[in-house]
């Protein structure tokens, strides 16, 4: 008989443990973000490393379990005692590099940080289920729904509670003190497991086939690799902050959560009915670049990868082993979870110059669903031989075939792009009846997505220079016939255009126009001055410049430098400013050893929608502040379709003695052919209110107006910053 208490105190040290180790995972990561420009890549990059170490804590538990419970409590303790000695939490003294993959760099980064404390924490939950099995004869995996709820309730408390309330070195201390709590908890469990509740159980090993080992990888890998893939799209186009992380790694914990509770088989068989057809609905369009539309895509990633996370994550529920083998259960379920993170982190970065890694991902998905037919009649044709050989090789052949005709027709008139459309419903159809046959259905997916965008986005792939990929974003280079301008496109953001008029070649565009705020203030600038630019892009502001002025731009990319510097490409700082310096690194880290430099500095260092959170603090402003002379402008460029970046600005404006105003510019809606301009919000600050002013007299508009305190908005520091305030929806 097990003693009252003993399953609470295993369950909360398993919640507790778990807790933690998601809650460290945002907050080292946000640490992260103003070393690396605030990429998007640094959290899948991050996730990568928590994954491959999490695999080593489960190999570690696996190892130690074969021993005596009485070394086994003192290895562990010892070794939780020994990561201590590295609280409480900070990053290790290493500067990026500014030339080489960050990627790599990070990962050494995080090692180097907290690679003790987080194996020491990953261990338990599996350690803790194993010596829990050893006095107990009931089946230990309901320990892994409160594991996993653990994680939930951390990463939903990051940014809604811890990140809003709190400030880094305040969340740093309270983990070190969880911590510690922990290791009693840990302690704890030892001495009730060792003092003998109960005699000690063997639980017996069932013996394993490596096809079921491979089946448990698969099943773990795809849902891992989904939950980066779809936080890649989530991050690109809206920011790089821990909400938008912890809300897919939610969903993804959700499913293992329901996946693995009594319930959870109920739950699982209704998801693995409606995500095949959730896989034809949403997971056909992956391709597709909608502009306007990200929001919703986003929101129909999010739909698809919970309910095909919970799916597969219910087959791998019900394929677990006994007691016994569970240790081995969770390292080679953490195999495929790392390898989901080593895809789609390191991997697919590398190979791909687009994210084909989230389609491809997909389609492994619908290869892997065991799905049955929606209808039983549907089921009795794949019963008949002739039917049968159509519906497995003859449909999805042609349904491949099909796809690259609707491509072709999608790009002619409205006759064509009608016919298109039929043929897509007949593709679509031919899906639904394939639904239960993993192969099938997996061949008739990739060719729907195919036809919608897929092709056309392969055929850019075979094109030189049009597509590149780095650490920090994917660019495209495409031409627009009808308006008669080349245009950089990063995610969905368009982040450069020029003309290809040659009467329009100088001429600046998009958010630069001369109307625009930083037109103005650059049109005002003196004939020798210095001018610093954050953010090089397609070197549009370049055509500002006049030959005896000094101008620096500071950018992140190298590959951004290749593109603005490739004549095939654009022309403007050829053919503007040939000799203007490009300092390669992060701006604020550049920028400390720039004293009085600058008489206009313009911030301009948007990553898609996404915005560099590190280069909008109170800290990043002083930087500013010293790098200007004295009456010195500064320009922040602050359009964003989900954000409302004015109370940042207005807030460290007034705490640092900033006098500032707002010039938000809608361009005429009729523009002649070869010109794009777009509309625009640019900042203008100075330490100088006359400086300002000298500015604003020069409009003979309305357009320039005061900066708008919110109530209540604190200004952002290096320490403290939450943009859930500042969401336009």
């Amino acid at each position: 008989m097990v003693r009252p208490g003993r399953r609470a105190l295993f369950t909360l040290t398993i919640f507790v443990g778990s807790f933690l180790l998601f809650l460290v995972q945002p907050l080292v990561a946000r640490l992260a973000l103003p070393r690396l420009g605030g990429a998007p890549a640094v959290w899948n990059t991050a996730m990568l490393f928590y994954q491959a170490t999490l695999l080593l804590g489960y190999l570690y538990a696996h190892a130690l379990t074969r021993l005596p419970l009485r070394r086994q409590a003192l290895i562990h303790l010892a070794l939780l005692g020994a990561a201590a000695l590295m609280l409480p939490i900070g990053l290790a003294d290493l500067a990026p590099p500014a030339t080489s993959n960050p990627a790599f760099w990070l990962l050494g980064l995080l090692a180097a940080s907290i690679g003790p404390l987080f194996f020491a924490v990953a261990a338990q939950a599996p350690l803790m289920q194993a010596w829990f099995a050893a006095g107990d004869d009931r089946d230990p995996y309901f320990l892994y729904a409160a594991s996993n709820a653990g994680s939930l309730l951390a990463l939903l408390a990051y940014p809604f509670l811890v990140e809003p309330m709190t400030t880094l070195g305040v969340q740093s201390w309270a983990w070190s003190a969880g911590y510690v709590l922990l290791i009693a908890l840990v302690a704890a469990c030892a001495w009730r497991t060792h003092r003998g509740d109960v005699p000690p159980m063997v639980q017996p090993r069932a013996p394993l086939a490596w096809r079921q080992r491979l089946r448990w990888v698969l099943l773990a890998f795809v849902p891992s690799g989904l939950l980066l893939s779809t936080t890649t799209h989530l991050t690109t186009d809206v920011m790089a902050m821990p909400l938008l992380w912890v809300i897919p790694l939610a969903l993804y914990l959700l499913s293992f959560i329901i996946a693995f509770s009594s319930a959870g088989d109920i739950f699982s068989q209704q998801a693995l009915k409606v995500a095949p057809l959730l896989l034809l609905v949403l997971g056909s369009w992956m391709f597709m670049s909608l502009g306007s539309l990200a929001l919703l895509l986003a929101g129909a990633g999010l739909i698809l990868l919970f309910y095909v996370a919970l799916a597969l994550h219910g087959e791998l529920a019900r394929l677990r082993p006994p007691p016994g083998n569970l240790t081995e259960f969770y390292l080679w379920v953490s195999v495929g979870g790392m390898l989901g993170g080593l895809f789609c982190g390191l991997l697919a970065p590398l190979i791909f110059d687009w994210s084909y890694e989230h389609p491809i991902l997909l389609v492994f998905a619908a290869a892997l669903l065991p799905a049955k037919p929606l209808l039983n009649r549907i089921g009795r044709l794949w019963q008949r031989r002739p039917t049968r050989w159509l519906l497995r090789y003859l449909l999805p052949v042609l349904s491949l075939f099909v796809s690259l005709w609707v491509a072709e027709r999608m790009s002619f008139g409205p006759d064509a792009r009608f016919a298109a459309f039929i043929a897509v419903g007949g593709m679509a159809l031919a899906a639904v009846v394939a639904i239960g046959h993993r192969k099938a259905f997996a061949v008739h997916v990739a060719a729907l997505m195919l036809a919608l965008g897929g092709w056309a986005a392969l055929d850019i792939s075979t094109i030189p220079h049009a597509r590149e990929r780095s650490f920090f974003g994917i660019y495209e280079i495409n031409g627009s016939q009808s308006r008669r301008v080349r245009q950089l496109l990063h995610g969905t953001t368009l982040h450069g255009v020029q003309s290809t008029v040659p009467a329009y070649k100088r001429e600046p565009m998009t958010y630069y126009a001369r109307e625009s705020g930083v037109g103005r203030a650059l049109a005002l600038a003196k004939p020798d001055a210095s001018i610093g630019i954050i953010g090089l892009g397609t070197g549009t502001l370049a055509c500002y410049a006049t030959p005896q002025q000094r101008w620096t731009s500071f950018e992140i990319d190298p590959v951004i430098v290749k593109i603005a510097r490739d004549e095939r490409l654009f022309s403007y700082v050829s053919r503007c400013k040939r000799d203007m310096k490009i300092d390669i690194g992060d701006a604020r880290l550049r920028l400390a050893g720039y004293q009085a430099a600058f008489d206009l500095l313009a911030v301009d260092a948007f990553s898609s929608d996404a915005i560099p959170l590190h280069l909008m603090t109170a800290e990043a402003f002083e930087t500013y502040a010293r790098a200007l002379k004295p009456g010195g402008l500064l320009l922040v460029h602050i359009s964003n379709r989900h954000l409302d970046l004015e109370p940042v600005v207005a807030a460290i404006a007034k705490r640092q003695g900033w006098s500032g105003a707002l010039r938000d510019y809608d361009p005429p809606k009729e523009q002649p052919s070869g010109i794009m301009l777009t509309r625009s919000q640019w900042i203008i600050l100075s330490k100088d209110a006359a400086a300002v002013q000298r500015v604003l007299d020069t409009s003979q508009d309305a357009d320039w107006r005061r900066l708008r305190l919110r109530q209540g908005f604190p200004a952002w520091t290096d320490d403290y910053a939450s943009a859930l305030p500042l969401l336009k929806y």
